[in-house]
């Protein structure tokens, strides 16, 4: 079995539980939108999450960037922004994500080299 390469996966992978079951946890289920954003964004992030650990690749850390980002910006592209229960779950787990994606990509040498090599 191979080594796990970043830890950060698991965790996102985790929030991508939680997205799914948020909406029922915080009682949002019943708000169409908020409720589709979590459960869509947490079965992506869910499975991207889960192919980075078991077949890391640089594509998978930048799709969870992309997911984090799109969480911290969907309460007002979907015009939840007004409901601070789902607001705070998609700003805070975005953040997160987000931040986390952009950890790996940063600091691990076979997915930043882009980025390193431009500086030389």
């Amino acid at each position: 079995m191979t080594r796990m390469k970043h830890w950060q996966d698991v965790v996102s992978a985790v929030f991508g539980v939680w997205l799914i079951v948020s909406a029922w946890a915080l009682g949002f289920a019943g708000e169409t939108a908020p409720m589709a954003n979590a459960v869509i964004v947490g079965i992506l992030l869910l499975g991207v999450a889960l192919g980075a650990i078991f077949t890391p690749k640089a594509w998978e850390e930048w799709v969870e960037l992309v997911l984090g980002l799109w969480l911290v910006a969907s309460p007002w592209l979907l015009s939840f922004s007004a409901m601070r229960e789902p607001r705070a779950n998609a700003v805070i787990v975005g953040l997160i994500v987000a931040i986390l994606a952009l950890w790996v990509l940063l600091t691990d040498k076979d997915y930043g080299g882009w980025w390193r090599k431009a500086a030389h």
